[in-house]
């Protein structure tokens, strides 16, 4: 496609593509008497997140490190309730999401950028993802986590372009701090709307092709 500002699309996945439900851990911090929110403060601390994922802790030792830090704070059998809420809640794709990205496939290189576990391609595989992007750049596969810029240099070797011509979606600030400094055009990703309005010169490119 001709006069766009990009030639392939990097994308987030949690927070953009995948969301997670958290009613039961919601419920649970309730009955404990805990504020709303304590559970993830814990479990994303970086002394307990990054190992995770940088694929260095398995999921279990993660949720034994959330339960012991909340054994601090409530009953140790209730605090391995919550952990275990938490390291296993549900999620769901946003099928808004799904749908813009699906139209970008064949039209240039799409590439996942994600802060992931290394069961991720199971989970992509159960929202029926696993054909979503070209390529998936995991943390916990190349041992980078964003915001690092190595993990951009590794996305864009997948892309197969330049960094100025590649776009950057993600939900955070500090990511999206770090793909400008690569050169990348990036969006801060609040909802659906934002990508649209991101992906915006490609579909109406398309549609005008169609209806040319």
């Amino acid at each position: 496609m001709e006069n766009l500002a990009f030639d392939a699309v990097l994308c987030d996945l949690d927070g953009v593509i995948r969301h997670y439900d958290l009613t039961e851990v919601e419920c649970l911090e309730r009955i404990a008497g805990l504020p709303e929110g304590t559970t993830a403060e814990i479990a994303f601390a970086p002394e307990r997140d990054l190992p995770l994922l940088l694929g260095q802790i398995s999921r279990a030792q993660w949720t034994a490190s959330i339960t012991d830090a909340l054994t601090n704070q409530i009953p140790a059998r209730l605090a391995g309730n919550l952990a275990s809420a938490f390291a296993y809640a549900p999620f769901r794709a946003d099928q808004a999401a799904v749908d813009l990205i699906r139209k970008l496939r064949g039209k240039m290189p799409v590439v996942l950028v994600t802060n992931a576990t290394v069961w991720l391609d199971e989970d992509l595989a159960l929202l029926g993802l696993t054909d979503l992007a070209d390529h998936v750049v995991n943390s916990s596969h190349v041992g980078i986590a964003k915001p690092d810029p190595g993990i951009y240099r590794i996305a864009v070797e997948r892309a197969g372009v330049p960094a100025d011509r590649c776009l950057f979606v993600d939900d955070t600030q500090a990511n999206i701090d770090a793909a400008d400094t690569a050169g990348m055009t990036a969006v801060l990703y609040r909802n659906s709307s934002d990508l649209l309005r991101a992906l915006a010169p490609v579909l109406d490119q398309e549609a005008e092709m169609l209806a040319g």
